[in-house]
């Protein structure tokens, strides 16, 4: 979606009373990376991710607040933001969503309560009323981060038969079968993962068959197999995401895949940085870059993969990297500033 002769990248934010943010902002995006951002275009309270509907003409983001909602917002021909309407996710701190392959079903995880919850989406992008939701349970080692579950994300793998939620507080990955009739999940399959190591996000590779998984309190990614019929899944090699002689505090936060699928990237809060694995012929660590920001809470690749974006949410700015044949990152000019960018949505 060119937007003259430029992309468009939206960037959610935290709104509470010590931010400079008050909502979602629109920002222009050059085919070198270059980053100008706009003005906000949607006041609203927390929308600290953000997700695009099939047909890109609606965008939905969460309000991560104690009665957490998901807010449905008309995209413009000129990347402008409309407020459709909004509904409740019956559960505390929304702190991720997706939409269904089909556009039909909105998918978001409740951090604080450890729940998920599916919204039918309507014609015209409204959202109805939730139609089912799952209750996670379990806890983990770290006193402070796992008493209890914590659905971290929710997103259905890429033919939309099964849903996966990731848990933190849990330690798991949970497969369900989706009913898309009916919008309901039932279990299908649950894996453990290594106590404490409080799983966050997972980014599937384009083949369908396998997943990595970013492991944030461990700072850790893991290859995880998967069959796309059966929802089986099967851990491969965990690997560090941090250089072995580091030894600081540090949070992994979000993990993308390369569009052709060699590539796998990784950002690090604490250490300030970006993992990148190679996935071609075994499962590595090829390098950790300076991430140009402080806390990379997000990254985000351009929807061609040639450059990837790094949200600073403790420096208030965004950095764009040119990505190499090789996988290797070179920034795209200076960090921007914008203020408290938690989230990066890039729309091509």
């Amino acid at each position: 979606m060119p937007f003259n002769g430029e992309y468009r990248m939206y960037v959610g934010a935290y709104t509470g009373s010590e931010s400079r943010a008050y909502g979602i902002r629109l920002a222009e995006v050059t085919a070198s990376g270059a980053v100008r951002c706009t003005d906000s275009v949607a006041a609203t309270a927390d929308p600290s991710f953000l997700a695009l509907s099939p047909d890109g003409g609606t965008l939905f983001a969460v309000n991560e607040i104690a009665d957490g909602r998901v807010v449905s917002f008309a995209v413009g021909a000129d990347g402008t933001l409309a407020e459709v309407n909004s509904q409740p996710t019956l559960g505390q701190a929304p702190c991720h969503l997706s939409v269904h392959p089909s556009g039909r079903f909105l998918f978001t995880a409740n951090y604080v309560s450890g729940n998920v919850v599916v919204h039918p989406i309507a014609e015209g992008g409204v959202l109805r009323a939730p139609c089912h939701v799952v209750q996670h349970s379990g806890s983990g080692p770290d006193r402070d981060r796992q008493e209890g579950p914590h659905a971290h994300q929710v997103v259905a793998d890429p033919g939309g038969r099964h849903v996966l939620a990731v848990d933190l507080g849990a330690d798991s990955v949970q497969v369900y079968d989706f009913d898309q009739e009916t919008g309901h999940l039932a279990l299908r399959e649950a894996a453990s993962m290594r106590a404490g190591s409080g799983p966050r996000h997972l980014a599937f590779h384009p083949s369908g068959t396998r997943f990595y998984l970013l492991n944030e309190l461990a700072s850790t990614m893991t290859e995880i197999g998967y069959d796309p019929v059966s929802g089986a899944m099967e851990p491969g090699r965990t690997l560090s995401m941090l250089p072995p002689d580091f030894a600081g505090q540090n949070l992994a936060a979000e993990v993308v895949v390369s569009p052709d699928g060699r590539f796998v990237y990784g950002s690090n809060r604490g250490h300030d940085s970006i993992a990148v694995f190679g996935c071609e012929d075994g499962f590595r660590l090829l390098d950790v870059r300076p991430a140009g920001v402080a806390g990379p809470r997000h990254i985000a690749l351009s929807p061609d993969g040639r450059i990837l974006f790094a949200a600073g949410q403790d420096s208030a700015t965004v950095q764009a990297f040119a990505v190499g044949e090789s996988g290797d990152l070179t920034p795209a000019g200076e960090p921007v500033p914008t203020p408290e960018p938690v989230c990066l949505l890039p729309v091509g």
